[in-house]
Order: structure tokens, then sequence, then C-alpha cells
């Protein structure tokens, strides 16, 4: 039977479907990011993906050190040397940053990217003859559920990652760090399933200046096409056809005045989006600061509810510093967190599903 364009795009709202490229095309100037986070310049990024399991880990590699800063406002990050991102913290640039998936227990795996970057002399000259030490960042979600939990990344599988580092592409999808990301997860415990997350990139250009995003969502709430107002990945409901929306969820738990409400998927660590935002602009550790603040603004219009008591949430800004120019950091924080609510979008419209866990394209 035929459907008319109306109805086809109405059908996609409401069960998430991936629209046409033909569609999406036409709609790219509204809600998808176009290039990647490689466009800032400056940047490398490679992944590796473990084919035994769905899990796999990220990394950005920097050709000359890069400003950071970061916002932390998940009850549960798991993370490593965050503490130096810090204003206050004397060390103002940092080498690489390594996103991964396998919980707290992977984050020894950044051992990987410090040894790929110590044998390439790259790091802080420590006053130690042949001695460079590389600061490299790094963060985790919890994607232990998927397959055999006891298979992570390790330092061997990050180093692979920086092999496979470039400056021109950058795949998307169920890879890398993304490969086990899944989102609207807080009622399984209810028979209400949820979907499959993912990695995306995406960058706009004004002028000469620009802002890039990578982005990890492995949300435990819902998915927002933030530009339409609709649901697009999520819990869904207990027949599967529909989205059961998790926030209508929660006020009626809150509506049963005193009941004890059914039980929530809510624990520490089980769920986490990472972000980074880059720019060539120069700005010190401060503005980055500031900037990932305002960035992550951005990820709450795409995510519902975000920053939940079991979400580890981090956001991470770079500069690269090629560009010296008086830049209003209000207007790169308002456009940078507009990128990062498409590119959340993105992230699950281009991911690949689990058994259980089906993907907006698959429905």
């Amino acid at each position: 039977m035929r459907r008319s364009r109306r109805g086809f795009l109405a059908g996609a709202a409401s069960l998430g479907t991936l629209l046409p490229a033909s569609v999406r095309a036409a709609q790219s100037s509204t809600d998808s990011p176009a290039g990647s986070i490689l466009d800032v310049g400056g940047i490398r990024a490679g992944h590796f993906t473990d084919t035994r399991r769905p899990t796999g880990c990220t990394v950005l590699l920097f050709d000359k050190p890069a400003t950071a800063g970061v916002d932390y406002d998940g009850s549960a990050p798991g993370e490593s040397l965050g503490v130096l991102l810090q204003p206050v913290s004397p060390l103002n640039q940092i080498h690489g940053l390594f996103l991964t998936g396998g919980g707290p227990m992977a984050l020894g795996a950044s051992a990987g990217v410090v040894k790929f970057l110590e044998e390439r002399q790259i790091g802080y000259d420590w006053g130690v003859p042949n001695v460079r030490i590389p600061i490299v960042p790094s963060a985790v979600i919890d994607d232990l559920a998927q397959g055999d939990g006891r298979l992570r990344v390790g330092p061997e599988e990050a180093y692979r990652a920086c092999e496979a580092a470039r400056a021109d592409a950058l795949a998307e999808g169920s890879v890398g760090a993304g490969t086990g990301a899944t989102v609207g997860k807080m009622f399984v415990g209810r028979g209400l399933g949820g979907m499959k997350g993912g990695l995306a990139t995406g960058s706009v250009k004004h002028g000469d200046v620009v802002i890039g995003a990578l982005v990890v969502v492995n949300a435990a709430g819902d998915i927002v096409d933030w530009r339409r107002g609709e649901v697009i990945a999520g819990a869904r409901t207990s027949d599967g056809r529909g989205f059961a929306r998790s926030v209508d969820l929660l006020r009626a738990d809150l509506a049963r005045r005193g009941e004890r409400a059914s039980a929530i998927a809510d624990d520490p660590l089980r769920a986490t989006t990472l972000s980074v935002v880059a720019t060539n602009v120069t700005l010190s550790k401060t503005e980055l600061t500031k900037l990932a603040m305002m960035a992550n603004t951005g990820a709450a219009r795409a995510i519902n509810p975000y920053h939940t008591q079991g979400d580890g949430d981090q956001m991470f800004a770079v500069s690269t510093g090629s560009l010296s120019s008086n830049v209003s950091l209000t207007a790169l924080g308002a456009i940078a967190a507009e990128l990062v609510a498409d590119t959340i979008v993105r992230a699950a419209r281009v991911a690949t599903g689990l058994p259980r866990w089906p993907a907006v394209r698959e429905l």
C-alpha cells in the first residue's frame, strides 16, 4: 500500500523510523549536523570496536597540546584525570581524550593511549631524561549488560584505536565507545524495553570559526528530536509499538502519593552520555569550563530526563587554539549547545540495533 509523504513522516515520528536518505537530506539544514569534530583541525580520531561483544573505545589525539575544560553534572561519572581540567589546576593542556565502554574497570585501558603518545615523545617534559608525561583524561560508559561483560577494552585495544586515528574521516553509529550504548532503560524492570544508542559527530562553521562535537549516547532517558518536540528513541510500550515517554511514567509515579512506585533502573554508573565539543578558537581553561557548561544545556534538550540519579554524564570542551579571534564566548556556547543537541539525535538515528534493543532505523 502506498503512503503519502505526510503519512510516512507521521509514522516515522511515532515509531522512531529512520527517514529515507532523500528526506534526511532535505531536512539536514535543520535537524542533522554535517561534518565532524575533525573539521576543527588539529584533531585525529580513531575507534576500536570489539567484535566479540558489543563494546569498544574511541580516542581523540591532538596535533599540538590542547586546552580543555569539563562539566560534570552526572551523579556517578566514571572518569580519570578529569580533576586536572578544573581551572585551578596548573596543567593547562592535554594530549588526548579517551572514551570507552566497559564501565569503571575499563578506565585502565587508557594506558594504551599513554603508551602510544609516550613512544612518540608527546607529553609534558618532567625534567627526567627521555621521559614525557602524556595527559589523557578518560571517561567510560556502562555496557556490561550487553554480551559477556568480562570482555572489556584493555590497553592493547586502546593502542589500536590510536593507530587507527585519522584526521579526515570518523565512522559513526554502533562503533567505538558507542558500540554497546543503549537508551530509555529506566523501566526495563516493568517490561518496557529501551532502544539502541550510539556515537555521532558533527560540526558547524561560521566564517573562520569552527565548532565540532562528538557524543556517545548511553542515556537513561529518552532521545528527543528537540526541534520538533518528538521522542525518537527511548522506553517503549509493553507491546513495543510506541513510546512510553519516561517523564510521563515518572510523573505518574509521583501522583501515587505515598504508594511505593514500581522499580526504576536508576542505579549509579548504569547510564552515561559522554560529549566533547571542540573549537579552533583560542580559549583559556576557565573559558572552556564555561563553554562545557553551556554546551551541556544542549544535551538536556535532546535527552529527557537528563542527569538522572544513575547518569554519569560528562561534557568536555577543547580548544586547539589555531584561531586567535575576539569571539563572544556566549555565542560559542549557544551554538555549541544546538550542535550537541543535534548530534545526540543523530547518534540515535545512525545506531545499529542489538537483541532486545532495536535501533531507530530498524523499527
